[in-house]
């Protein structure tokens, strides 16, 4: 089986498992005819992914009006292959605010086309959104108009071995707990999110007064998480941000630990550096106390490291005895629970709790460098996979 087939075979069983409210249709008959949709997919040299992607989007139940791939600097024949697989091609021109340079450069030449009621998919070539992911969204915006953007439920794709079985754990507990939210996002993912048009229009006029960023720009070309602050930016505005679970979407994952420690390195690095460009805000300071309490957990988890050692070195270190074996089970039970939508694979990966203990560190260690890097000053920069066969 090739890689194409096994990610369609995912793609299928994540649209089986993944719950969906039934269709009102009766809405319609009482509102204005539904928005146009347009989708807009930012790609480097992704001609091996691209294919997967745009029959995604060609697979929707809702027909999206456009797809429109964003070729950025491409050495590769991603334009090819797109118009190959029927997406309109936007070739950018001396782009170097990378991602979010992409995106402004095709919203410029898209929004005057649309109306404030209209849609704007942007989504990852790298990624497959199940087949009522863009209905799904368009209902949710349709019928709560609090809401300005409505994100993905990602889930990583099969393989990478026992690297990529930790990130799936991580993105099911993470769906799990946007779920428990009521679907509230604390991020729009990338990977896909819906926008209102008029919200992105909103943006674009708030930059340089309101927002961080460049007046006029849709996204912040300084940002290194585009997707982060993009969430800030909509939620700053009074907008609020959700997934629902029926917007799922199956994306790629980082194949070897080098790959992951750069690139959750720039998650956290942008993250703080969006939060430093926004300070302390009504909506920033969730984001802030989180950071806090997670900078606070790893001073926690050192300490209670340092006392097992020196437990151990005094001979004093044995099994739990009363009330620990209670706390110890909960742990297991909880560590267990939070990922059995994965099916036993999952579910031997997380119980012997050791295994994700080392994958925690590994993203402490991340978090840890983040904030040297930050405090020093040091230059972040972007890490893109290199492009691979097929």
């Amino acid at each position: 089986m090739t890689r194409g087939q096994k990610r369609r075979s995912q793609l299928a069983t994540l649209t089986l498992d993944l719950p969906s409210a039934p269709l009102d249709h009766s809405l319609a008959l009482h509102h204005a005819p539904a928005p146009r949709v347009v989708a807009l997919v930012p790609a480097h040299d992704e001609q091996r992914a691209i294919p997967e992607a745009l029959a995604s989007l060609h697979g929707q139940t809702m027909a999206l009006h456009r797809i429109v791939v964003v070729a950025d600097n491409c050495t590769d024949d991603t334009a090819v292959v797109a118009r190959r697989h029927g997406a309109e091609v936007v070739e950018t021109t001396g782009n170097r605010d990378r991602k979010a340079g992409a995106l402004n450069q095709a919203l410029d030449l898209l929004l005057p086309t649309l109306s404030d009621d209209d849609l704007v998919l942007v989504t990852d070539a790298d990624s497959m959104l199940v087949p009522g992911f863009v209905e799904t969204a368009e209902r949710r915006l349709r019928t709560d108009h609090t809401v300005g953007a409505v994100g993905g439920v990602f889930h990583g794709e099969a393989g990478a071995g026992l690297v990529g079985a930790l990130q799936r754990n991580e993105y099911t507990r993470y769906a799990r707990e946007i779920s428990r939210r009521a679907d509230r996002a604390s991020v729009l993912t990338g990977t896909a999110t819906v926008f209102r048009v008029g919200v992105l229009r909103e943006v674009a006029r708030a930059r340089g007064d309101r927002l961080p960023g460049p007046a006029g720009h849709v996204y912040d070309p300084g940002a290194l998480t585009e997707d982060n602050e993009i969430t800030l930016a909509v939620r700053t505005l009074g907008r609020r941000t959700v997934s629902p679970a029926g917007c799922g979407v199956l994306t790629e994952i980082m194949p070897t630990w080098g790959d992951l420690w750069h690139q959750r390195l720039r998650w956290q690095r942008g993250a703080l550096e969006n939060l430093r460009g926004y300070g302390l805000t009504a909506v920033t300071a969730p984001y802030l106390a989180r950071q806090v309490g997670m900078y606070l957990g790893i001073i926690a988890v050192a300490l209670f490291l340092l006392a097992t050692t020196l437990f151990a070195t005094a001979g004093l270190l044995g099994p739990p005895a009363g009330i620990w074996v209670g706390v110890t089970a909960v742990f297991v039970v909880e560590r267990v629970w939070t990922v059995r939508a994965r099916g036993w694979r999952g579910i031997a990966l997380a119980l012997p709790m050791v295994i994700e203990f080392g994958y925690d560190l590994f993203q402490q260690a991340v978090f840890l460098r983040a904030a040297a890097d930050a405090v020093r000053g040091r230059r972040a920069t972007w890490h893109h996979l290199q492009p691979q066969e097929a």
